[in-house]
């Protein structure tokens, strides 16, 4: 039995092949997956009753290493990860608010974000020529009022590494091992691509506000621009360094640099019509343009591993907030103690909703918080732990799809074409919820999505002949 071994670079560049087309098909064979997981019986590989809960090892130097475990239809995996705290890695690019610590941190002897972090404003992608110098080269023009950070901190940016190491390990249904990949890139990618099946249905994703600029940060973005090509029209990062989200605005338009016949799938820079603003704490109105961005965003994509709300409740919740339904995931805070979302905020998102409460009327809520996995996030979840949902107020995200073929037939009797990637369930309330609505997606994390796309990526180097096979292992 072969062997695959996927290296971070091998992983990165069939990655960044993925089409379109591709997205939706992997996003398809995800949700047949997740469908199983959330409503099969034990007849099925994927049902939850056979995926065992991951489990945590933190060490003296405050990381944290996760194993998990998951079996899948045509074979079975484990990833390994671990994840170094924000206070070990302050270049990680994460967002802090100006009243409170630097995010991920419970010290008090953290410095002060008005001390330590650079300006930001309207922010327009340099020339992909460009992009392969270092972060602390990139030329800003001063005349929009970039701020740069000193040269120390640049330099130290540009050499940052991902805060999240580890491997994924494939095996088959006898137990042979076929896959071994780099999980730093995957990790990103396929919850992403998880958290994207919700925004294919919605109705107007023209402002997208992201928090945070490292890599979970960047495939959201890449994704979203991927799925709904030329409907962004602005983009906000809010982050604590500048220098990481330029150079994640520079990713997105030139992934591959040392490929010369690359072709992004995005497009490029001089042909795009979305607007990026790139926003840290130590702007002049940082509270004024983060109320701002909020408040205008269609989408908001919530990627740091936070111990305290990214923005304050009432932004959402007081009449102007709720003005419009929005699309919020919530995907880097995986302990009981982080939270990026305000409690206040998600509990009004299931809360019964009366005459008196004053809900606008284009305000459709769905009662409950969708989630990856319920028994996860009821563990694991600050957001849903603090808030106090009840086990009825969460559904999974698997119990909103269809399979694929029964999508197909149910399209056949109508005489209609089926449309690529995930089919929802026909359901008038759930499709106008889940189209216009207040939509909050909370994820944890969960094996079964690494061994569903790992065993996707494994197939696809094979086709390409990308990575090394090592024969009879």
């Amino acid at each position: 039995m072969p062997l695959t071994v996927l290296g971070d670079t091998d992983v990165n560049r069939i990655l960044h092949s993925l089409t379109r087309d591709d997205i939706l098909e992997l996003q398809q064979s995800l949700a047949d997956a997740l469908h199983w997981y959330s409503t099969s019986n034990d007849a099925n590989d994927c049902c939850s009753d056979f995926q065992p809960e991951r489990t945590h090892l933190r060490r003296k130097d405050g990381s944290t290493t996760l194993f998990m475990p998951a079996s899948g239809i045509t074979g079975q995996g484990v990833k390994v990860v671990s994840i170094v705290p924000p206070d070990a890695d302050p270049l990680s690019g994460l967002p802090v608010l100006a009243e409170n610590l630097s995010i991920g941190s419970d010290q008090s002897s953290v410095s002060s974000p008005r001390s330590s972090m650079s300006t930001a404003s309207p922010f327009t992608p340099s020339s992909p020529s460009r992009t392969t110098s270092s972060a602390a080269s990139i030329d800003t023009p001063t005349s929009t009022g970039h701020a740069s950070l000193s040269s120390a901190l640049s330099s130290a940016a540009a050499s940052a590494v991902s805060t999240i190491r580890g491997s994924l390990t494939l095996l088959d249904s006898q137990g042979n091992t076929t896959g071994l990949l780099n999980a730093s890139e995957l990790t990103a990618f396929r919850t992403a691509l998880a958290s994207k099946m919700l925004l294919k249905k919605r109705s107007s994703v023209h402002d997208l506000t992201v928090f945070g600029a490292g890599k979970q940060a960047y495939w959201h973005i890449r994704l979203a621009m991927l799925l709904r090509p030329g409907e962004i029209h602005h983009l906000n990062i809010v982050t604590r360094n500048f220098e990481t989200a330029r150079a994640c605005i520079l990713r997105l338009y030139n992934p591959q640099p040392d490929d010369p016949s690359y072709v992004n799938a995005v497009g490029s820079s001089y042909n795009s019509k979305m607007k990026a603003n790139l926003l840290t704490p130590m702007h002049t109105e940082y509270e004024r343009l983060l109320k701002e961005y909020v408040r205008a965003a269609n989408v908001i994509f919530c990627t740091t591993p936070s111990s305290s709300p990214l923005f304050p409740a009432g932004y959402l919740t007081n009449p102007e907030g709720r003005k419009k339904g929005r699309y919020i995931t919530c995907i880097g805070s995986y302990k009981p103690h982080m939270v990026e979302l305000h409690p206040d905020i998600v509990r009004n998102a299931v809360a019964p909703h009366h005459e008196h409460k004053h809900h606008h009327k284009r305000q459709k809520e769905g009662g409950a918080v969708i989630v990856d996995t319920v028994s996860g996030c009821l563990k694991e979840a600050g957001e849903v732990i603090q808030a106090k949902l009840l086990p009825d107020q969460v559904v999974e995200l698997g119990e909103l799809f269809m399979l694929k073929r029964e999508a197909m037939s149910k399209a056949a009797a109508k005489g209609v074409k089926v449309d690529g990637g995930c089919a929802f369930q026909e359901n008038s309330g759930l499709l106008e919820w889940l189209t216009k609505g207040n939509v909050i997606y909370k994820s944890v994390g969960l094996g079964l999505m690494d061994v569903v796309v790992g065993s996707e990526l494994v197939r696809m180097a094979r086709e390409r002949g990308i990575g090394t096979t090592i024969e009879g292992f």
